[in-house]
């Protein structure tokens, strides 16, 4: 039988694993890439280091992906997050498990995937093209080539979209895997950043600037109700234009973009502490520092840079001595550094977000291909879907899933079925 001609437009986490998966399943596979460089997003996921996948099962992968989840149970029963760990071992790639299931190589190199999805493309007989995909051919319902922004055109009986969406644009994701599935008469849902740092409307932000927190407790609240809306633990940042870090990265996701004003955050800078036991062990450091000023007192218990932040929001005025601090100026104390509070203005642009949510609707996606329901022979991998995950490796397993079974799937003919 006569190999089935794919193209594969973009070289990313999805465009590698389903190029290299379509050539093993007898597809003549080739890519278009307008980088010279393949992985170039995937190089700086995980600050570097590449949080490849998360080590969970298949439910729990579901539960952590907020935008069209259902839509991926066969993509992730098909392709695993043990089968992304399998892969990657097998490809000379040994991996780790760190907190929260987060999978990542133990070179602690983002390097490593790369190059091992490079060594599948090439090992697979792929052949790599650098160029820019500009238009596709379609002909009667079915797509039947691309043509490039060079004039170049190529020939196919399968065409898969996996160019990413519009976040970190300068790898490549540009959104022009939108107007190519636009053209092809698909719906796209608007992009909007996900996974993305948060603007804060308080100045003082600014005088954290370069602050860390770590095992803190963040709570996403209503500012009508009070209501919690989202709880996370774990490592946050304070910023110039307020803050981000892993747990407000995934806060983000959870927050209406067009209401953002209508959140705070709360942070319980001691989430293991109760409030009798930060109470005690405020008065242990009051006595130690018993005729000191009450800002001069507290550095045993926080980062010296959040002290007077958290003094202004007690309302205790700073020269107070600790000799002379009342129970309910204590109690004021605790509960600024259990409920510190942080308004929301806004988020960063979509090209600082990690992930672009929103992108090709997955009501016009065969979730058991990954091909179109409305033009023939065209296929959908990675973030161009409109399908997006919390952080700790969700992300990249969606594109690993959904590359593979767009790759196995479009090796065949739709009119083979």
């Amino acid at each position: 039988m006569t190999p089935k001609k794919v193209i594969v437009i973009g070289a990313g986490a999805a465009g590698m694993m389903c190029a290299g998966n379509a050539a093993l399943c007898g597809g003549d596979v080739i890519i278009i890439e307008k980088n010279s460089r393949v992985g170039r997003k995937v190089m700086i996921t995980g600050k570097g280091r590449c949080n490849v996948t998360n080590n969970c099962d298949s439910s729990a992968f579901i539960a952590n992906v907020p935008t069209n989840g259902r839509f991926l149970y066969s993509a992730i029963n098909s392709f695993s997050t043990q089968d992304t760990m399998d892969f990657f071992e097998r490809n000379g790639v040994p991996l780790k498990t760190e907190r929260g299931n987060r999978v990542f190589p133990v070179s602690d190199k983002a390097v490593d995937i790369v190059d091992a999805l490079h060594r599948f493309i090439d090992q697979s007989a792929c052949k790599l093209i650098n160029d820019e995909a500009a238009a596709l051919l379609v002909k009667d319902g079915a797509v039947y080539g691309v043509k490039t922004a060079s004039g170049g055109k190529y020939y196919c009986d399968s065409v898969v979209i996996a160019t990413g969406g519009k976040s970190y644009p300068l790898t490549g994701s540009t959104g022009t895997g939108y107007l190519l599935a636009k053209q092809a008469g698909h719906t796209i849902v608007e992009p909007k950043p996900s996974l993305v740092p948060i603007v804060s409307s308080d100045t003082w932000c600014k005088e954290l600037q370069g602050l860390s927190l770590r095992n803190v407790s963040l709570t996403v609240r209503s500012k009508e109700s009070h209501k919690e809306i989202y709880k996370d633990f774990g490592e946050m940042l304070f910023t110039h234009f307020g803050v981000s870090g892993p747990i407000i990265l995934s806060a983000s996701a959870h927050l209406a973009h067009k209401q953002a004003d209508n959140y705070y955050l709360s942070v319980d800078l001691k989430p293991a502490l109760t409030e009798k036991q930060l109470d005690a062990r405020i008065l242990r450091d009051f006595e130690m520092f018993i005729n000191k000023d009450i800002q001069n007192s507290l550095n045993k218990l926080l980062p010296s840079k959040i002290i007077p932040t958290v003094i202004r929001k007690s309302g205790i005025p700073f020269e107070t001595k600790c000799n002379s601090v009342t129970k309910e100026q204590r109690c004021a104390l605790a509960n600024a550094i259990k409920n510190f509070t942080i308004n929301i203005k806004g988020f960063r642009p979509i090209e600082e977000a990690i992930v672009t949510s929103g992108g090709v609707s997955t009501k016009e996606i065969n979730p058991k291909t990954m091909e179109s329901k409305l033009c023939k022979g065209l296929y959908f991998a990675g973030e161009v879907i409109d399908a997006d995950a919390y952080t700790g490796g969700f992300n990249l397993q969606i594109a690993f899933s959904t590359g593979y079974l767009a790759g196995t799937s479009c090796a065949y003919s739709p009119y083979d079925y």
